[in-house]
């Protein structure tokens, strides 16, 4: 009985924690709204992204028990918060002008924060496979909400950056053999950082439209490349499952994961199994702890 009650105090806590982000990121989208007088657009899809994201992860933290929700999926959750603040303004783009100052501001302390967490949940000694997750889904959620904004100005072919990896998990749902591991690769990282860059430049129209187009374009080419290069190694070697050289250097993640959809809070929880391989490219996290495409 005292051991029930010290787990149920301890997920009550890492709850409240939650409960927090929640209260901050309405706490952002309130000064948002003063600020730049934002309409119904801005507030619904950043209502919707906060109660989303606090209803996801409250369930997976409730089924996986951590003892503590730990530093660095604190430092992850204040991302998801600014992340909440740059989908309410580019939801308010269609609307009227966004404050592109204020959008690019807030992208590029969310892609900053996003090398933090890493070396925080390692200096910490507090990496988990769920925070790993918590992070690379909120990396996914912005790059595709960043390609939404970006494809106003150069067209829907950009949404094909953010959508790439959701294509990528819907596609594996028919064909298990792309819920391989892969082996490590500091290319496909290389090419999940270079998205949020190249995103960012073209949203601050600092450039002239060709370079703005020539970045964004190169991005692309590059994720397509990565992508086309992993899906090849996981078809040559879906009859074993993984290569001998994969197995030494791809380490099994085994718990709950922060669900795939993080917008969408009734998306189940992916088993403990399939958990290893859910790692998006375009959340290439330096907390995760195994290399795959979902």
């Amino acid at each position: 009985m005292a051991l029930n009650n010290t787990y149920d105090a301890r997920l009550l806590q890492v709850q409240q924690e939650t409960a927090v982000g929640a209260g901050a990121m309405l706490l952002l989208l309130t000064v948002l709204g003063t600020a730049i007088g934002m309409g119904p657009a801005g507030w619904l899809t950043g209502l919707a992204f906060a109660f989303a994201t606090w209803a996801v992860l409250a369930r997976a933290l409730h089924r996986t028990r951590p003892r503590s929700f730990g530093p660095a999926n604190r430092v992850t959750l204040g991302r998801a918060t600014l992340v909440a603040g740059v989908t309410a303004l580019v939801a308010e783009s269609f609307q009227s002008p966004p404050p592109v100052t204020l959008l690019v501001a807030l992208t590029a302390v969310a892609l900053i924060l996003d090398a933090v967490d890493g070396k925080v949940a390692r200096r910490t000694g507090s990496s988990t496979a769920l925070g790993a997750r918590f992070d690379m889904e909120v990396d996914a959620f912005l790059i595709l909400v960043l390609s939404v904004y970006v494809s106003t100005q150069l067209g829907p072919w950009v949404l094909l950056i953010g959508g790439m990896r959701y294509a990528f998990v819907a596609a594996a749902r028919f064909m298990p053999w792309l819920n391989a591991a892969l082996p490590p690769s500091t290319g496909r990282k290389t090419v999940a950082a270079l998205q949020g860059v190249a995103l960012l430049i073209a949203g601050a129209q600092i450039l002239p439209y060709a370079a703005t187009l020539a970045t964004v374009v190169l991005a692309l080419g590059s994720l397509v490349w990565s992508f086309g290069r992993d899906i090849g190694w996981l078809w040559r070697n879906r009859e074993g499952g993984t290569t001998p050289r994969a197995r030494e250097t791809a380490e099994p993640v085994a718990t709950e994961a922060y669900a795939s959809a993080s917008v969408s809070s009734s998306a189940s929880a992916p088993s403990a199994a399939s958990a290893s391989s859910r790692v998006p490219v375009l959340a290439a996290s330096s907390r995760a702890t195994s290399s795959s495409r979902l």
